[in-house]
């Protein structure tokens, strides 16, 4: 029996590094998963078949809508919908990679665009959400911790995630009467795509060497974290910002 056994969830950004991780962990505690993703079809088959392949009772469905385009939030919920016979847990991960530049290098457009997919779909998944998640479900929203410990180069993604950690707590007041617990996990330096893309070998060497725990994190690290916020044992935690940082900030 897994903790999860009977749940139904929908994780935005499934399909590699810490949404990946997310989706399998859910999975193996025995939920029914729906998750997006934006490119890769073979890299969402390959969750699918690992969840089916561990036998756990959890199930895994991916489904391709990028979440930047108008529309793309309800079209995902509406196959969940489809999918699921009920919704239970929400997890939004998704997060839009993006080129480190200086605000005074940085346009509109890509502005936009990661506001879009980081911000924007996880205001829309939680309003949602709100009408339609069972008394007693869980909202987790993963942020990041350059809300805390800035750095430069990444304004608009850092300000996306402040934005979702603002609706973190809103949510957490209007939804604790139904005993839905609404809360945030902060990754540290995570050993994903998005956080390669940006940073050099050598960099990568040094924030590891900066963590108490000497090393950068990895996807599951952040998983184990959203599972305990899935479960029962944490119904008494909401409206939370919680660093997964490795003690870093």
């Amino acid at each position: 029996m897994g903790a999860l056994d009977g749940k139904n969830a929908v994780v935005t950004g499934g399909s590699r590094g810490i949404g990946r991780a997310i989706v399998e962990r859910l999975a193996a505690e025995g939920a029914t998963v729906v998750f997006n993703y934006a490119r890769s079809t073979d890299a969402a088959a390959e969750v699918e078949r690992g969840v089916l392949d561990a036998d756990s009772g959890g199930r895994a469905y991916g489904v391709r809508i990028d979440l930047a385009a108008p529309g793309a939030v309800g079209e995902l919920m509406a196959t969940a919908g489809e999918r699921l016979d009920g919704l239970d847990i929400l997890v939004n991960n998704a997060a839009a990679d993006f080129e480190a530049a200086p605000i005074a290098e940085t346009d509109e457009d890509e502005y936009d665009r990661v506001m879009a997919v980081n911000a924007r779909s996880a205001f829309l998944t939680m309003r949602h959400a709100a009408r339609t998640m069972r008394d007693g479900g869980r909202v987790i929203n993963i942020s990041t911790g350059n809300t805390t410990r800035a750095a430069p180069g990444n304004a608009p993604y850092a300000a996306s995630k402040g934005a979702i950690e603002q609706l973190t707590k809103v949510a957490s007041i209007e939804l604790g009467a139904r005993g839905i617990t609404v809360n945030a996990v902060c990754p540290g330096p995570t050993d994903t795509d998005l956080l390669r893309g940006v940073n050099e070998a050598a960099a990568l060497e040094m924030i590891a060497q900066h963590t108490p725990l000497g090393r950068l994190g990895q996807p599951a690290d952040i998983a184990d974290v959203v599972a305990l916020l899935a479960g029962d044992g944490a119904r008494w935690l909401t409206g939370q910002i919680v660093n997964a940082t490795g003690g870093l900030c």
